[in-house]
């Protein structure tokens, strides 16, 4: 306990800071036609031994070569040979003791990541990977949250057997239900969907899935080689090579299809204490409490020091790395309230200067499960100091889910749409995104809709059906997920839902599946076809959201598009007024939560329907709306007034 409390105040002291901060940015291997150079940071060490093998597991090693000592705390190597697919480790002796570990600054390895893999990156580059980018920006962002495994566990997805759970099956073309040819599933069903970026959950290298048994399912949020693929969504786990070119081609193809990508991301953890962290240098990655309890913020064991020097810079080279050889589109940051400000602004920035202003997405998840033990007076990365980060820094928004569909941590708490009272102002606050200062008293700080991402599901919790099944009558839930939908589309901030929702997914009810077997995971795409009215209302939603640019302006003073606002018991108003590029001037949207229709008496202008509770493509079929009108009981009504032609 002592040694923990004594390294933590060395690592804050002079002496370190001044001695051991390495401001280089190769880390880690290069290797390439004219050699290949190992470094690896680890202050204090008396020796670095470095071990090659043939394989990534088993095997002694055949050469073992000592490294030389440069400043800073770095140990270095240099061959004049291409080393490419040699496997390797650390050998480190430190006060007396020797332990072995992976590198962690890899950027491949074997089989479960246990050694490291030097990799020329230009052989693993599918054919046409240097043409390869995001496709053009569409007017919304609409994102659509999977897992590898769970797209193409289902044979009624059609996906060939040997790419089912696989990177590869993103390569697929033109799959059907099961292979009929006639109902897509994949990338084509997304197609039509509407939706614009796929995030898909953790995909670098993670230690709770045995990377030898295909059977074993979880979602990921283990890492152990931040910047190595997860070897069981390859083909081969055997050979390091194999599962970058094959994450490449998922990319490649995720982008030939319209697509931009989004990664999950989980700096804020490790699998293991034990971790590669560690081995290099204790305790320096690792917040401890002044008593020397380990911090545990994330409820994961550990928790990730990010306002360390060192630290940070591996978290923002690690993120620039992913965007610069992946093609990444964006990052989804795990317990991002565990984070701290300046990190998160920093990669923002970074990202800004080589990829252009908000062009790469960066959002998370604004909480943590408990308390950290941050350093240096750093501000965490929460909600609560939403006003210190980035307008482009996006946050989940618990605030408008818990308002729509009732509480995610108690199942049976309503929300507006299911019956809970009372919830109209916090409805009335997300329509603009909680950036509305008159409706706004619960979130404050957000700077503009670009900080918000708007939604009532996610992997997390339970599905929105499953969380409708337990508060509604089977009989209400077809209507209220159609409504709760209505709800989230038709408010300002960034789109995103969990793949399935559209199409009633369930997980029997479950609250935490990470660890459950993929078939209570896996997306059922029997559902996308036996539900297709649920679907198909989601993709006129889409649809019509992106003809109303008032509500797709992420700015600062967006917010005074939103005008009108009213409500009543389970019932709440407003107009959205919106540029010369949307098909209507306005458009006037009613949520009617109540058992009964509500009426709408007057019109001040010549409305044509959008949408009701029953069908999001009417704005396709020019049908006027006369006063009075009826909105459904438990639906919305969506009246676009007609834009007069300038002459």
């Amino acid at each position: 306990m002592e040694n923990i409390i004594e390294l933590k105040k060395y690592y804050s002291s002079k002496e370190f800071l001044e001695n051991y901060i390495y401001e280089g940015n190769d880390l880690g291997v290069e290797c390439n036609e004219n050699g290949t150079t190992f470094k690896l940071w680890s202050p204090g060490a008396k020796s670095v031994v470095l071990n090659f093998y043939e394989a990534g597991d088993g095997c002694k090693a055949y050469e073992q070569i000592p490294m030389e000592k440069e400043d800073k705390g770095v140990w270095s190597f240099h061959s004049h040979k291409e080393l490419h697919k040699v496997y390797y480790d650390y050998l480190i002796k430190r006060d007396s003791k020797e332990v072995l570990t992976a590198d962690p600054y890899a950027k491949a390895s074997g089989v479960n990541g246990i050694r490291s893999m030097a990799v020329n990156l230009k052989k693993t580059d599918p054919k046409g990977w240097e043409n390869d980018k995001a496709p053009q920006k569409d007017k919304e962002r609409v994102v659509y949250e999977l897992h590898v495994k769970e797209f193409s566990f289902a044979k009624s997805g059609g996906f060939p057997p040997e790419y089912r759970k696989k990177y590869k099956a993103f390569t697929c073309k033109h799959t059907t239900l099961n292979n009929d040819g006639i109902h897509p599933t994949g990338l084509d069903y997304l197609k039509e969907l509407g939706v614009t970026h796929i995030q898909i959950m953790p995909m670098y290298d993670y230690g709770s899935v045995d990377e030898t048994k295909d059977y074993e399912f979880n979602w990921g949020y283990d890492p152990v080689n931040y910047n190595v693929p997860e070897g069981s969504y390859a083909t081969d786990a055997f050979h390091g090579e194999v599962r970058i070119t094959e994450m490449k081609e998922m990319i490649q193809s995720i982008h030939e299809a319209g697509f931009g990508v989004i990664m999950d991301v989980v700096y804020n953890h490790t699998y293991s204490l034990d971790s590669w962290f560690q081995r290099t240098l204790p305790w320096y990655f690792y917040r401890v409490f002044s008593d020397g309890k380990v911090s545990d913020g994330s409820a994961c064991g550990n928790d990730v020091a990010s306002e360390r020097a060192m630290c940070s810079k591996y978290i923002l080279e690690s993120v620039l790395y992913w965007a610069r050889e992946y093609h990444i589109d964006g990052f989804r940051f795990d317990l991002m309230g565990l984070l701290d400000t300046d990190l998160m602004n920093n990669i923002r920035k970074e990202l800004d200067i080589i990829y252009g202003k908000g062009e790469k997405i960066i959002y998370g998840e604004p909480w943590s499960a408990t308390d950290t033990a941050i350093e240096y007076n750093k501000k965490l990365a929460n909600k609560y100091n939403i006003a210190l980060l980035d307008e482009n820094i996006g946050v989940f928004c618990d605030n408008t889910r818990d308002a729509i569909k009732g509480s995610a941590l108690r199942i049976r708490e309503a929300g507006f749409v299911n019956g809970g009272k009372d919830k109209e102002d916090d409805i009335l606050a997300s329509i603009s995104a909680w950036c509305d200062p008159k409706y706004n008293k619960e979130f404050k700080g957000v700077k503009a809709p670009s900080q918000i991402v708007t939604y009532v599901s996610a992997h997390d919790n339970q599905t929105l059906w499953d969380k409708l099944d337990y508060t509604v009558t089977e009989e209400e839930a077809m209507r209220l997920n159609k409504l709760a939908a209505a709800i989230y589309m038709t408010c300002q901030g960034t789109l995103f839902f969990l793949s399935g929702e559209e199409f009633c997914r369930t997980k029997a009810g479950h609250d935490n599946t990470y660890n459950m077997p993929i078939s209570v995971n896996m997306l059922d795409w029997r559902l996308a076809y036996k539900n297709k009215d649920l679907v198909d209302y989601y993709k006129g939603l889409i649809a019509l959201r992106k003809q109303i640019s008032g509500l797709c302006d992420k700015s600062e003073n967006s917010y005074k598009h939103i005008t009108d606002m009213w409500k009543q018991k389970q019932v709440v108003g407003f107009s959205v007024n919106s540029d010369k590029d949307s098909l209507w001037s306005q458009v006037k949207v009613i949520y009617n939560a109540s058992k009964k229709d509500f009426e709408v008496k007057s019109l001040d202008g010549d409305f044509e329907v959008l949408c009701d509770g029953n069908d999001s493509m009417l704005w396709k079929k020019n049908i006027s709306a006369k006063a009075p009108i009826k909105v459904g009981k438990q639906s919305v009504l969506i009246l676009g007034k007609k834009r007069i032609e300038e002459i």
